[in-house]
């Protein structure tokens, strides 16, 4: 890595200063791909509102980011990290200038812990300050702690737009990935479904680029119906349906293919058809918590009678209540209209997966973390006749392996074929044969399932 910092290493910089809600105008974000669909939507969306957004290539640094790791990290963070020393590099061999720091901003938002992505682009700015060429390069960092609310990030009339068709970028992202699993395991050609996804996924860019910033969301969904409707012709009726498998997990590694090794498409090898916790899930999680937190701290005030807290927290309360209101009107909408077309699986509201671990007592939301949502996400699949459920994570992910401890047992008591996978760049000789192995059972239990009916 000499080309970047010369042999020379400088101070660390405040964190405070390099990392926060930046003001885009006039520079280019560089967003890191999690998933190859809702990645390029987001990017073409901030494009509309006059955001030079660009997605980075992904996973072609790895060894950069190993470098600058120990390997304690987690697995999503080496990727990322990797993503823009990368992207530098090669920018810095295609300009005769080299790379200017100045004209960039990087984009790496954030969770509250105990998850260690609460911590990526500490550790990276870290990395980028031991740098001389990239001290100067700023992140861009959205936040849980509200929301992911994007103030600061353009002008202050233009936030709301900006989060709606964001959202909805997000929805359509996980329609078109819903369909390329629906299709997949039955097209009548070898590879026809992953071309016509991808052409797919194109159009959308261009209509949210097109309609985004004017708030077209008819025009915008009128083009992803017709795009379904030009689905159909791919599928093969004659071709016997196949077990379902829902996997849950962590989302980088679940959404991202390079890092899971293509884990979904190793399972329609097997003979499966797959269903993948959604994005928009997180997002309306991560509104639903601040949606808790503030009627919590609303209560505690009226209680010890400190209005002015009170106020704050009401304010926040409908803020926060308005967002969640939006998005699940907004999913409702889009999903409605596609199950016109073909049928794909919606996503449960997030008080219905609280409702189920209240329930069963099998975990409280208080805790927090993904498994609020993988663990339930997994009992709502097998209510719903899936034959298996697929844990997918980064190795030592902690909210996965609570995931783990929790819904191992159970599923084995419930009779369902239930398979972890943890993935740390290592190609492990006997995971082929775990997933085998798994889908032979879920064939098995997909067969006394048709013949109980």
């Amino acid at each position: 890595m000499e080309e970047f910092a010369g042999g020379k290493i400088v101070a660390f910089q405040s964190l405070q200063r390099g990392i926060g809600k930046i003001n885009l105008k006039g520079k280019t974000l560089l967003i890191p791909e999690m998933n190859r669909i809702g990645s390029h939507l987001l990017a073409s969306v901030m494009r509309s509102f006059g955001i030079n957004a660009r997605v980075l290539p992904t996973f072609l640094g790895l060894d950069l980011g190993k470098e600058y790791t120990s390997g304690k990290e987690c697995f999503p963070c080496q990727i990322t990290l990797g993503d823009i020393l990368y992207f530098v590099k090669e920018e810095s061999k295609r300009s005769p200038k080299g790379f200017d720091p100045e004209e960039y901003l990087y984009f790496m938002p954030e969770a509250e812990g105990p998850c260690r992505f609460g911590m990526y682009n500490k550790y990276q700015r870290i990395v980028l300050d031991s740098l001389e060429e990239l001290k100067d390069l700023k992140i861009v960092a959205l936040t849980t702690k509200d929301g992911y609310a994007l103030d600061g990030l353009i002008e202050k009339e233009r936030v709301s737009d900006l989060r709606k068709v964001a959202y909805l970028s997000v929805v359509v992202g996980d329609v078109l990935d819903r369909l390329l699993w629906r299709i997949r395991p039955y097209e009548r050609e070898k590879g026809s479904a992953d071309l016509y996804v991808d052409s797919a996924t194109k159009e959308m860019e261009m209509a949210f680029q097109r309609w985004g910033a004017s708030k077209a969301f008819d025009r915008i969904i009128e083009r992803l119906l017709d795009l379904l409707e030009g689905a159909r012709g791919i599928v093969d009726p004659t071709i016997p349906q196949r077990p379902k498998i829902g996997i849950v997990g962590e989302i980088y590694v679940r959404s991202h293919i390079r890092s899971n090794q293509d884990t979904i498409r190793m399972i329609e090898t097997y003979g499966g058809e797959v269903v993948n916790a959604s994005i928009a899930e997180w997002m309306n999680y991560t509104s639903y918590e601040r949606l808790r937190e503030a009627k919590r701290d609303l209560y505690l005030s009226l209680r010890r009678w400190r209005l002015g807290r009170a106020r704050e927290a009401l304010r926040r309360l409908l803020n926060y209540g308005g967002d969640l209101l939006y998005q699940q009107m907004r999913q409702k909408q889009v999903f409605k209209e596609v199950m016109k077309v073909i049928p794909l699986p919606a996503d449960h509201k997030i008080s219905y997966l609280e409702g189920i671990l209240k329930d069963r007592g099998l975990y409280n939301f208080d805790v927090g973390t993904e498994a609020c949502l993988s663990i339930p996400g997994a009992l709502s699949y097998i209510e719903e006749g899936y034959n298996g459920v697929v844990n997918l994570y980064p190795f030592t992910c902690m909210p996965s392996t609570i995931t783990a401890a929790i819904l191992r047992p159970l599923m084995a008591k419930m009779n369902i074929p239930y398979l972890d996978l943890a993935y740390d760049s290592s190609v492990q000789p006997n995971r082929e044969v775990a997933i085998r192995t798994f889908m032979y059972q879920a064939t098995i239990h997909f067969k006394k399932q048709r013949k109980g009916n």
